[in-house]
């Protein structure tokens, strides 16, 4: 049983975990326990899970960092983002704890923290008491349960009432080590009423050994809060990235969360949104672009709990070579969700005769005052169009890039910060070309 030598070291290094986390997550080791040891690791067996084993991703000799031992590296050196014109306030997770000797710093906002979860589980325990481990639901899912009994760190925002965070927030993700590693990341990103924020989430692998990464994101959005969340991706085909969203939105809430994965081993994406309060907005969407033998599978489910809520999915993936890519999405309108508004798209690309793409669009509607929809399409790059730009003087080549690029168009679309939307563009041309995937003057990229 692959779960077992998880168990064992768990019961083994209980005592190390708690003495180097803190009361606060510590609480919570228990319950994920005894969930991990009843349900395990989701397999193929499962019907969302079916393309994707992930099992197996565990069924191997892994180090954790259970006494949450500091890694030998200064992000500040080795990080150098060059997104012209894109001014943020930078933190750093060096895989799964938090950096905490500051470079140079600008002061943020009266009363917003941003920072350790060992830390503002301490300054702000009633906050963190009411919103870690309550948004994400590890019931039914084996990973979260893992990430919850063996996390001792991580990274929060948070924003009281009324304050708006005019720059956006960028943390940086640094997977070290010299040996093969599970890594158990936690982010907590909580929006107050009427809050504004803006963060974007970078993925770098440096070391050539093999990651398996769960990442637990719980965001709260209160009554008119304004949550942007975007996550980059560029990591090694050495890494596995298991990442789960879970989000609440309360009245007139508003929550945009973009995934982009421009290089990977294997990756999934579980996106978990519960819409509770009227007149809140979700825009989910996702982008990968994979090849040789890459997987992505990105599952989203939109809960409308309430009457009056709107939520829209875009999800698109490009295929090259004999990458796999996998798109599962649910809306549930439940019975009292009048007049709910929920549209999910999902667009495939496969560039080569070997890619494979596996989609499944659910609706799930127990009212019938309504305007729901889903659509789905998976094919080759439109020969007309290529004839088309050929006749117009331009090689084979460069037009196949060209309508690639023109695909992936309305995702980065739905980004809304201009300079990154830009960068974004510019890495997804390199990306085509085959160009070594780096952002600039980043050492960790290298």
């Amino acid at each position: 049983m692959i779960e077992q030598q998880y168990i064992d070291l768990f019961e083994q290094f209980r005592s190390e975990l708690d003495a180097n986390s803190v009361e606060g997550i510590n609480r919570h080791r228990d319950a994920a326990f005894g969930t991990f040891r009843q349900i395990g690791f989701p397999t193929s067996k499962q019907e969302d899970y079916k393309h994707s084993n992930i099992a197996r991703a565990f069924d191997a000799d892994l180090g954790l960092n259970l006494r949450n031992i500091p890694i030998p590296v200064n992000p500040y050196d080795a990080f150098k983002c060059d997104v012209p014109n894109l001014s943020t306030y930078t933190y750093f997770l060096i895989n799964d704890r938090y950096y905490d000797e500051k470079g140079p710093e600008e002061a943020l906002p009266e009363g917003v923290f941003a920072g350790s979860l060992q830390t503002f589980s301490e300054q702000y325990p009633e906050q963190f008491a009411a919103h870690y481990g309550k948004i994400a639901d590890y019931a039914d899912n084996g990973v979260v349960a893992y990430n919850t009994m063996f996390a001792q760190d991580g990274f929060v925002i948070y924003v009281p009432k009324n304050v708006t965070v005019e720059k956006p927030l960028q943390l940086i993700n640094i997977l070290r080590g010299g040996v093969d590693l599970s890594v158990n990341r936690r982010l907590l990103i909580i929006a107050e009423e009427n809050a504004h924020v803006k963060l974007l989430v970078c993925d770098h692998a440096v070391d050539d050994v093999h990651f398996v990464v769960t990442q637990v994101t719980e965001l709260f959005a209160g009554v008119s809060a304004q949550v942007d969340l975007y996550e980059l991706e560029e990591n090694s085909v050495k890494v596995t990235r298991l990442n789960n969203l879970f989000c609440v939105q309360k009245e007139k809430s508003e929550v945009v969360t973009s995934g982009i994965t421009l290089h990977n081993g294997y990756t999934r994406n579980n996106y978990n949104f519960r819409l509770e309060g009227e007149h809140a907005e979700a825009h989910v969407g996702g982008l990968a672009i994979c090849d040789k033998t890459q997987h992505i599978d990105n599952f989203a489910f939109l809960d409308h709990a309430v009457p009056n809520c709107n939520s829209n999915e875009l999800f698109k993936t490009v295929l090259q070579d004999k990458a796999t890519g996998v798109f599962c999405g649910k809306i549930l309108v439940e019975k009292d969700a009048q007049k709910t508004l929920a549209y999910q798209t999902n667009r495939n690309l496969c560039a080569s005769p070997d890619a494979q793409m596996f989609a499944k669009p659910q609706l799930e509607i127990y009212a019938d005052d309504v305007k729901c929809s889903h659509g789905l399409t998976t094919g080759h790059l439109d020969d007309e169009a290529l004839f088309y730009m050929r006749a117009r003087g331009i090689d084979k080549e460069e037009a196949k890039l060209l309508l690639m690029v023109a695909f992936t168009r309305d995702v980065v679309d739905m980004v809304r910060i201009d300079s990154l939307q830009e960068r974004l563009s510019m890495l997804i041309d390199k990306r085509f070309r085959g160009d070594l995937m780096r952002c600039g003057n980043c050492n960790v990229c290298k």
